[in-house]
């Protein structure tokens, strides 16, 4: 046998085990700049950016950026509201909207910077329907009469016979202040309204009562107290029904359709507790017959003139029932001005009796007399009576106890005040008792038994092809849920949405001191507000005893 060579040996060895050779790759990324890598990041969706935010410290800043976070925001929520402002020139739209872009210091209306990942958050809650549920216990007994609620900037205020409270809806929930009601108002509130124009330390409120008296509260946030200002005396003109303020002017509307309009002096502060108010001027009494509960009174300001406007139910011939709106023009001096009526429908016109499908279909058709023939088609498209109202220019929302609700658009001009045909709107699946709906077209509704909230995107109404096929596919409202995360949701998704709230539950019905489960909460009177971040809720339970219920999307 010949014997190999040691050169093909060492060959052998090399083929039968070749080192491995180790990939050498450069971290060209860890060299770059931080305003390098913010560019680079730019160019990521939202799913990829949550994932570099995981990589590391350095890369959790950098993604967190709040530039970066400000484009996202305007990517997804502003370019698609901007497409649907109604505007003859589409270049216009762009312009402003670059201009929104380069905005460096944007502030909310506390004054605080803004953090845009948090918006983004917030935004993407509100569009999923997604919230954390935390319940306020308002009273252990039976409220007679109901309690009346109204809620601006995060705070919701209660009026009931034990006096003006205001409870919180950030962290805590917890009272604010509260105060009783003056001698002169010992009867029972039926009327709220806070200024919401006012100062960002201090809130005012107007409560009206049964007997036809008003008061003037200041809400001092930082010293958390309540300072009673003036109380104006009982009126014969019988119960407020509404009240509104924007201050110095405070407007009232009583059961008995009389509306005044008072003027007060400037306010001054005196150390740390205002003083008291002078009585104020009535600069104007007005009497309607044409006005039907449920109504809303508002006020709007110019520099020059003060419009008030009083959103109502009216009864129609054969169509059953429908809305109006109607405008008092004053000069700030007081000179009267104007007034000035609009309904859905014209005189001597029914849009709504047909334009419908039938609302009342389980009504029998007649087979013998005059209503045998078309009058009994009508019949079956009368309209109820709604059941709420809410009316932010240019936005009129009606519930009916029907789980359908109604949108109105409303143009107000020098010239021109009208109401359009109602646009039907359905989701609810069962009697709607209550829906708010804000200025930018943002709306809440909910159930008799407030076990179903929707959110309702209504911006532009329904002029635009789109617009109506989303109506018609009814995809314009989404029901707001109390789970944390969906079991089908993105991991992406997971990391921008809030973790549950731990809440304790209220108790049973035969607790003397809590309230029982969630589905013994019956809804007391429809009420409902929201502000940009939270939904709330007053429900009763089965004995009297009443919660606000809080729906947190951030």
């Amino acid at each position: 046998m010949v014997k190999r060579s040691r050169e093909d040996e060492d060959v052998e060895v090399v083929r039968r085990s070749p080192k491995r050779q180790r990939s050498i790759t450069l971290d060209r990324l860890s060299k770059l700049s931080d305003e390098l890598v913010l560019r680079v990041l730019s160019y990521l969706p939202v799913p990829q950016l949550t994932v570099c935010a995981r990589l590391s410290r350095k890369y959790n800043t950098l993604a967190g950026d709040n530039q970066l976070w400000k484009q996202q925001y305007y990517d997804r929520f502003v370019k698609p509201r901007a497409s649907k402002i109604v505007s003859g020139d589409a270049g216009d739209i762009t312009s402003r909207a670059l201009r929104w872009g380069a905005d460096e210091h944007s502030h909310n209306k506390l004054g605080a910077r803004t953090t845009w990942k948090r918006q983004y958050r917030l935004r993407q809650n509100w569009t999923r329907g997604q919230a954390t549920v935390s319940e306020i216990p308002v009273s252990v007994e039976a409220s007679v009469p109901p309690v009346i609620l109204q809620m601006h900037a995060g705070i919701v205020y209660v009026a009931d016979m034990g006096g003006l409270r205001a409870w919180s809806t950030k962290a805590g929930r917890k009272m604010v202040a509260q105060t009783s009601f003056e001698s002169s108002e010992s009867s029972s509130p039926t009327a709220l309204s806070v200024d919401t124009n006012h100062s960002q330390t201090t809130s005012r409120v107007v409560v009206g009562f049964e007997n036809g008296a008003f008061g003037v509260y200041d809400l001092d946030r930082e010293g958390a107290l309540f300072f009673h200002l003036y109380s104006h005396p009982a009126s014969s003109s019988g119960v407020i029904a509404t009240a509104a303020i924007s201050w110095p002017f405070v407007v009232t509307m009583t059961a008995t359709q009389s509306l005044s309009l008072y003027r007060f002096k400037r306010h001054t502060t005196k150390g740390t507790q205002p003083e008291a108010l002078d009585p104020p001027i009535l600069m104007h009494s007005l009497k309607s017959r044409s006005v039907w509960p449920p109504l809303s009174t508002s006020l709007r300001r110019t520099s020059t003139t003060i419009t008030i406007s009083i959103a109502y139910s009216l009864p129609t011939y054969l169509s059953g029932w429908t809305v109006g709106l109607q405008e008092v023009r004053v000069s700030s001096r007081g000179d009267f001005l104007s007034s000035r009526v609009a309904s859905a429908i014209e005189q001597h016109y029914r849009p709504l009796a047909f334009a419908a499908p039938p609302l009342v279909s389980h009504l029998p058709l007649p087979v013998i007399g005059p209503l045998a023939t078309s009058t009994a088609t009508e019949l079956r498209h009368i309209h109820s009576k709604p059941t709420s109202l809410s009316y932010t220019h240019p936005y009129m929302l009606v519930s009916h106890p029907d789980n359908t609700l109604t949108l109105y658009l409303v143009t107000s001009t020098d010239d021109i005040l009208s109401i359009s045909a109602g646009s039907r709107l359905w989701g609810h699946t069962s009697s709607v008792s209550g829906a708010h709906v804000g200025g930018r077209g943002k709306a809440v509704s909910v159930s008799r038994r407030g076990d179903e909230l929707r959110v309702w995107e209504l911006e532009g109404g329904f002029a635009s092809t789109a617009a109506k096929k989303r109506l018609a596919a009814g995809e314009l409202s989404i029901q707001i849920r109390s789970s944390s995360r969906p079991a089908t949701a993105p991991e992406w998704e997971m990391d921008l949405r809030s973790q549950p709230l731990s809440t304790k539950p209220l108790g049973s019905c035969a607790t003397e001191s809590q309230f029982t489960d969630k589905s013994d909460l019956t809804l007391t009177r429809g009420w409902i507000g929201f502000d940009e971040e939270n939904v709330v809720l007053l429900k009763e339970q089965c004995q009297g005893r009443q919660a606000l219920v809080v729906y947190d999307f951030t």
